[in-house]
């Protein structure tokens, strides 16, 4: 984590357009990870399809939700925005598994 003076420094040494910039690239970076977990996610779909697995787990899900909880609060980073994005990413996946079977 970065503390408070160096943000401000950073800040300030930066141009509106190159904090925006900077903005593009982390959401860019962001949309990435996401394909990346769906990527995974379809994989454990097809495991879940042999192995006659049912698509929600919900002691998994609980464990996903407490582990965004806790990244969240390392970075401190409103863990209810977090959790939320993460119950949406959950959703979505648990949807394609279900479509896809």
């Amino acid at each position: 984590m970065v503390d408070d003076n160096a943000k401000r420094r950073r800040t300030d040494e930066m141009s509106l357009d190159e904090l925006r910039e900077e903005i593009e690239t982390i959401d860019q970076e962001i949309v990435e990870k996401i394909a990346q977990r769906t990527y995974v996610a379809d994989t454990i779909a097809e495991v879940k399809r042999e192995q006659n697995l049912p698509t929600t787990d919900e002691e998994q899900e609980q464990a996903v939700m407490d582990r965004a909880g806790h990244n969240a609060e390392q970075f401190d980073v409103d863990a209810n925005l977090v959790k939320a994005i993460f119950r949406l990413l959950i959703e979505l996946n648990k949807v394609e598994q279900r479509e896809s079977r």
